[in-house]
Order: C-alpha cells, then sequence, then structure tokens
C-alpha cells in the first residue's frame, strides 16, 4: 500500500480548485500526469475522483486494476478512487432508459426500430455527455470528494465535450423541430437544469481549472495554444501548462539525444506568448513507462534514475520479422488504387506515418488523396510542401456539418412555406446533425479508394470505432431496407470489410499502453469483420542509434512489446526509429519511409 507520496508537487495542484480538467494532444502523457496527480493529492489526504472521459481510457491498466463505470477504490492508495465513463455502458443504459417504459406496450417491430434508431454515434455521445454533466452538478457518485480529476479525450474532442452543455441547451431553447435524431433527443427536455449547472461549474475559477499537458514538439505546442484559445472563450480561463517528458541534459556525449534535447528546447524557447504567460510545470522524461503506483509516484520528481552505465548493444538489438516503412509502401504500390487507413492510439505517429506513406505513393507516380478525420488534425503543418499527384484534404466537422445543413435546406427546403423551413433549420441546428455530416464525408472519400489510392489518418482510437459504428448502423439499415431479394448494393461498411479495397495498418510505440489498445482495437476491428494488413512500430528507440543510458534504458523495455506486436502483425510489421529531427517537411518524411533499411539517414534538418 502505497501510504504516502514522495513527489514534489507542481504548480498546477497548488491550491487546486475542486475540479481539474486534463487535456492535450493525443499521446503527450495526460493519463500519467492525472493518475501521478491524484495520487499527489491522495498523498495530502485529500479524497480525490479520477474520472476518464476518453472511450480508449487506459487508466486501469496504468494502476493495474480492473476499472469501469462505478466508483472503483485504489486501495493501494488511500482516498483515491476511479471511474471510467464507459460510452458503451453509458449509451446502453440510455437506451434502457428509454426503450423499458415502452417495451411490451409498442409491437416487438417497433420497439427494435426503436433500438437501431439510438444505436448511432450520436445516442453515445449524448449518454457519455449526461455522465460528464451528473459529475459536474452533484452526482452522489462524486460526493464527499474534495477533488474531482478529469483525464479526459484527445483535444478536438474534449473541445467538443466541453462546448455540449451550451449546444444542447441553445438547441433545447431554440430548436423544437422534429430532429433528425428524434431517438437520442428524448428525455433531454428535462435535463435543462443540469445543463445549465454543468456550464455555470465550467465557466467558475474557483470550482475548475483547466490543465493543458503537452511535449515539447512544435505540433503538440500549436494545438494546445488552439485549445487554450478556444476553451478560454468558452469561458475556462484559469489554465496551467505542463510540458511532459522532456529530455534531460544527457550525461555521456551522444548525437540522437543531445540532438531530442536542443530541438525541445527551442520549442520551450519559443512557446506562443498566450502560452509563455501561463503558469508552467516541466516534467523529465523518465526511464521507466508510467505504468503502476511506483513510477507514477516519482513522475513529478526532479532528475532521471537512469543508470550510470549503457546497457549492452545485444540488450537492444532488432528482432527478425521486422522491416521499414518503405517496403510496405513498395508492397501496396503494386496496385494502382486502394483506401489505406491508419489506426492507432493518440501521439503515436499516425499523421506522420500516413504523410510518408502518402509521398512515398506519389513519388511512385500514383496517384494519392491524403485526408484526416481527426478533428485535431495538422496534415499541412506536417508536410509542409507539396508533391506532385498527392491531394490533402480533411473532414472538418464544422465545414462538413454547414455543407449538409445547406444541402438538406435546398433540397427540402424549397417547396416549404416560412413556417415549415423555420422548423426544418432548427431540426438542423440538432448537435446530432454533425454526426450524420461527418458520416456522408467519411463514405464519400471511402469509396474513392476505387479509382485512386486514398490515405486516411484517423481520429484516436475510441472515437474511430464511433465512426465505425455509425458505418456498421448505416449497413444494418440498408440491408433491411434493400431486403434479400434486392438488387446488389454497396454500402460503406462492406468497402471497409474487403481487403481487397482496404487495408488496415494498426500505428503503436513499443510501450505497453498503445500496444495493449492496439490489441484492443485490433479485436474490435475483426469483431466488425475487418482484419488489419499490417503493424507499423514508430518512433522506436531500439531501432535507433544511441549510446544514452536514459534512451538505451526505454529501448531495453521496448524489447517485449516489438514482441507482442510480432506475434500479433499478420506477418507484416514496419518498424520506425526516433530520429534525431521532427518529421516535418516532404525530405523528413522520405527519411521516415526509408528508416531502418540500413540506408544512413539523411540530416535533412528542417527543409522540405
Amino acid at each position: 500500500m502505497l501510504t504516502e507520496t514522495s513527489t514534489t508537487p507542481p504548480t498546477f495542484l497548488l491550491d487546486a480548485p475542486r475540479f481539474l480538467f486534463l487535456t492535450g494532444k493525443g499521446g503527450v502523457g495526460k493519463t500519467s500526469v492525472a493518475c501521478a496527480a491524484a495520487i499527489s493529492l491522495a498523498g495530502a489526504g485529500r479524497t480525490v475522483l479520477l474520472v476518464s472521459t476518453d472511450p480508449a481510457s487506459n487508466v486501469g491498466q496504468v494502476f493495474g486494476l480492473e476499472i469501469g463505470a462505478t466508483v472503483t477504490p485504489v486501495r493501494a492508495v488511500p482516498g483515491l478512487s476511479a471511474l471510467e465513463i464507459d460510452p458503451d455502458h453509458a449509451a446502453a443504459t440510455y437506451r434502457e432508459r428509454i426503450v423499458g417504459p415502452v417495451r411490451g406496450l409498442l409491437p416487438a417491430a417497433e420497439v427494435r426500430l426503436i433500438e437501431e434508431q439510438l444505436s448511432g454515434a450520436c445516442t453515445t455521445e449524448i449518454a457519455s455527455f449526461n455522465e460528464f454533466t451528473a459529475l459536474l452538478t452533484g452526482d452522489e457518485s462524486a460526493a464527499g470528494f474534495d477533488h474531482v480529476i478529469f483525464d479526459t479525450a484527445p483535444t478536438g474532442h474534449t473541445i467538443r465535450l466541453l462546448q455540449l452543455p451550451a449546444s444542447w441547451t441553445d438547441f433545447l431553447n431554440d430548436g423544437k423541430g422534429d430532429a433528425s435524431c428524434l431517438g437520442p433527443l428524448a428525455g433531454l427536455d428535462r435535463q435543462r437544469t443540469v445543463y445549465a449547472a454543468a456550464v455555470s461549474a465550467l465557466a467558475d475559477p474557483d470550482r475548475t481549472r483547466l490543465v493543458l499537458v503537452t511535449r515539447a514538439q512544435r505540433a503538440a505546442v500549436d494545438e494546445v495554444a488552439r485549445t487554450h484559445t478556444e476553451l478560454s472563450a468558452l469561458g475556462l480561463r484559469r489554465q496551467h501548462l505542463v510540458v511532459n517528458a522532456v529530455m534531460p541534459a544527457p550525461r555521456l556525449p551522444d548525437t540522437l539525444a543531445n540532438a531530442v534535447r536542443d530541438r525541445e528546447q527551442a520549442v520551450l524557447a519559443s512557446l506562443p506568448a498566450e502560452l509563455a504567460e501561463l503558469p508552467r510545470d516541466v516534467l523529465e522524461l523518465k526511464p521507466e513507462n508510467m505504468v503502476g503506483l511506483g513510477a507514477l509516484a516519482r513522475l513529478f520528481e526532479p532528475g532521471s534514475t537512469a543508470p550510470t552505465d549503457p546497457q549492452e548493444p545485444d540488450d537492444v538489438s532488432l528482432p527478425a520479422g521486422v522491416a521499414s516503412l518503405d517496403a510496405l509502401v513498395e508492397e501496396l504500390s503494386h496496385e494502382d488504387h486502394g483506401l489505406i487507413m491508419l489506426m492507432g492510439k493518440g501521439g503515436v505517429g499516425k499523421t506522420t506515418i500516413a504523410a510518408a506513406i502518402a509521398v512515398a505513393l506519389a513519388e511512385r507516380g500514383l496517384p494519392v488523396h491524403l485526408t484526416t478525420t481527426d478533428p485535431a488534425a495538422h496534415l499541412t503543418q506536417t508536410l509542409a510542401g507539396a508533391v506532385p499527384g498527392l491531394e490533402v484534404s480533411r473532414i472538418d466537422p464544422a465545414t462538413e456539418t454547414e455543407r449538409y445543413r445547406q444541402s438538406v435546406l435546398s433540397r427540402k427546403g424549397a417547396a416549404l412555406d416560412e413556417a415549415g423551413r423555420a422548423s426544418l433549420e432548427e431540426d438542423l441546428r440538432s448537435p446530432c446533425t454533425e454526426e450524420i455530416a461527418v458520416f456522408r464525408a467519411f463514405s464519400t472519400i471511402v469509396n474513392q479508394g476505387s479509382r485512386r489510392f486514398v490515405v486516411m489518418d484517423t481520429a484516436p482510437t475510441g472515437h474511430t470505432l464511433l465512426l465505425l459504428d455509425a458505418t456498421g448502423s448505416y449497413h444494418r439499415d440498408a440491408a433491411r431496407q434493400m431486403g434479400t431479394s434486392a438488387a446488389a448494393f454497396t454500402t460503406p461498411m462492406m468497402r471497409l470489410q474487403d481487403p481487397d479495397h482496404t487495408k488496415v495498418l494498426i500505428v503503436t510505440l513499443a510501450e505497453a499502453t498503445p500496444v495493449l489498445e492496439a490489441e484492443e482495437l485490433v479485436g474490435d476491428l475483426r469483431r466488425a469483420g475487418i482484419s488489419p494488413w499490417a503493424w507499423v512500430i514508430n518512433n522506436s528507440l531500439t531501432a535507433a542509434s544511441t549510446t544514452d543510458p536514459l534512451l538505451l534504458r526505454r529501448a531495453h523495455d521496448e524489447q517485449a512489446e516489438i514482441t507482442k506486436v510480432l506475434r500479433d502483425s499478420s506477418h507484416r510489421c514496419a518498424i520506425v526509429p526516433l530520429l534525431a529531427h521532427e518529421p516535418v517537411g516532404i525530405a523528413a518524411l522520405r527519411a521516415v519511409a526509408t528508416a531502418g533499411t540500413g540506408q544512413p539517414v539523411p540530416d535533412y534538418g528542417r527543409t522540405a
């Protein structure tokens, strides 16, 4: 039992209000920082509830115990409990609350139709949102806790979650039309008071503090700067900045360690003005992964505990069976079209790998469309240049929603009178309209893979699965309406299940949490009839050239995870080493594809 903690409390925990929100780009270490903060507060004698709002939560794995949809005491840390807002559980509970009273009163076919209407991602969003707002407004599960710490989903989805109270309140006040998602909206009207209280709690700096977690990387800092601005506009102005996993000064001369240190220090020295003014904590990179109470209790400690002597080179050699990313691209290029989907946990480098694949295919003379479903995407910053034959786009929820609204108004609204058109416009102001709009855009791009290459950088795992749920719901609805005697039809889900049309690449890091989440993702995909085509292990220290003791210690810990990936990789596994420079620009992306082939990696710097 961890009865006390020797951690040094960071500034964001000083005079902490009751609610703490940790947010940032995927993979920056929000969960680790949230768990360490919870341990620190509990060690100071406070009672703490740690809540994960991430559909792909790994809080349970970090603590080494099973955590679910009910408050679970972390017995090794007196005063600490944890809770995961499980989207599936929340949606099932929400559905039953609506369907239960009419089951047995309505014909079975009508009940099944209502259940189908409540099976989409919109229902999941509303149900998770209800759980979230309840914790902010006096739900009994949070009663008695001095602090509630929210470990949130990656930035774009956190913004969406925090906007929901105002969005639904506005819709309930103004939108009384026939909502396109009327089933999920059932019962929302009686939640007005709860939503108003949630907005009040979020905007009150004496009750709520936002902690922006980032890495000392340009893309992560740029994203957290946007987050700062957007959340300030929502009223969350008491903000702190945490820069996580910063490379300490190397103890021994090492090219890779020095390059990583230099680039991170350059990022810290040039923070955007709005971030530079915030209270700031800088946490050093530790030699071990942040799994287990011992590691978490040391996260806030200054100084490194890396061994003073390097590991033997044989301890960190690459096993047989891994290839370069370029080898996968070469196999993909044997066709002249297809959908290539990059999937995995946030922060594993899907955007970089997607861009590198797209550049490599385009430079082979093939037509390529590079796109993303991630609300926090930064494809253009990663490319920082152009390649002939390469088109770049983004499925932007706001843009797609407005495009869909205008399409519906022009088609259905043209024949309506003034009152009817006003009613239709109210209907389209429902936040659920976004689900339909994004799905339509996603389906269009999926179909493009039949005539050219489409490389798709997806949102972090949990949110991609919600999009696939919507795709599956559409497929089932289409199949039901067409009937067994209808002419052949093709849905987006059928294209995703077709291995000749779609190749799914699972991107991960050689660390316990990303690999575990990737394995769970593979299980979800296979249950949906989608088989991964290959795995990519990104930013590997095992594949890099280093003699730095801290990096070698981390490389040594990669071995078991690389072995797991090779076991489950369907005989295709590429490994990309950690490079000395951030992979930004066309030349840098070429290096990402060819690194690990045994060829020297050029010192491309930051040029395109």
